[in-house]
């Protein structure tokens, strides 16, 4: 009787087996140049349509493909090098279609949030810096398609950058990175990336909004904290706070998420003097949770 799982009794030699790599290198690399004429084509169809010009980052499409190859990924291969190789490939492909730069706030720190850009957006895109989160709203604003990342957290000496996306003409938040969050990822900073609104390929399963309230203290706090992911800055005048409220508008939350947040805050003590839209993102997706 044969013995189960036992290896062949001849191995393919390693000229064999890296003429194997050699074939499937080769058909990658076609696979890419097949891809970029796919893609030139696409933006050709963009002009007959009149929708050319803006940024091509598409926030939806690009986390439903994260999360997905995040989800199938197998193998020896880490799953950190695959992202990586993924996002390199859409960035690039988003560039060619229509260039852009990315711009970010250094302030707390250019390591970590240069290698977010890098590891999100790759070496072609240029890089800008700036040092604080208004200059990178100010920087996208005036530009044509451009990016920003800023942090999302209050770094020690913020500024409630978020109020300057309030009217409807400014920048919005459009996406949350990492798309996929795990422990021990190489860009694993939490940052927010704005651009000028998305006219189509936006996701809104969280949506953000800036709210401004008097009677802010660490009762309200803690009174939002379940409802809400919340970044507080302090406001002049009447214990007053700039509130930037994520707040889910899945299934789960329903669509008044908000209302539910701004009654907390109320029933805590605080006075809400207003709350404007500023943009909405992908929910969090962490990795084998």
């Amino acid at each position: 009787m044969k013995p189960a799982n036992t290896l062949p009794t001849e191995l393919p030699s390693l000229a064999q087996l890296r003429g194997e790599i050699d074939r499937i290198d080769a058909a990658m690399h076609a696979l890419l140049i097949e891809r970029g004429e796919i893609i030139d084509t696409l933006v050709a169809v963009k002009r007959t349509q009149g929708s050319e010009g803006g940024s091509a980052f598409r926030p939806a499409r690009e986390a439903s493909m994260m999360r997905h190859i995040v989800d199938r990924h197998r193998g020896i291969l880490p799953l950190d090098t695959v992202e990586g190789i993924w996002r390199v490939i859409i960035s690039t492909f988003t560039y060619v279609q229509a260039p852009y730069a990315v711009h970010a706030d250094v302030a707390s720190g250019e390591a970590a949030i240069r290698d977010a850009a890098r590891f999100h957006f790759g070496f072609t895109v240029p890089f800008e810096a700036h040092m604080g989160s208004t200059g990178v709203v100010a920087a996208v604003a005036a530009s044509k398609g451009d990016l920003g990342l800023v942090p999302a957290f209050a770094p020690p000496g913020a500024t409630a950058w978020w109020t300057a996306l309030e009217t409807e003409s400014a920048p919005k938040i459009i996406a949350r990175l990492p798309f996929v969050e795990r422990a021990d990822h190489p860009a694993g900073l939490p940052v927010f990336c704005i651009a000028h609104p998305v006219s189509d390929g936006a996701v809104t399963e969280v949506e953000a909004w800036s709210v401004r309230v008097a009677g802010w203290s660490a009762n309200a706090a803690r009174a939002v904290a379940p409802l809400a992911d919340v970044i507080a800055v302090p406001d002049r005048g009447l214990d007053g706070a700039a509130l930037l409220l994520s707040v889910s508008v899945d299934a789960n939350s329903g669509p008044h998420g908000l209302e539910a947040a701004l009654s907390a805050l109320r029933a805590a003590g605080a006075s809400v003097r207003s709350a404007a839209l500023v943009g909405s993102h992908a929910n969090r997706y962490t990795h084998g949770a």
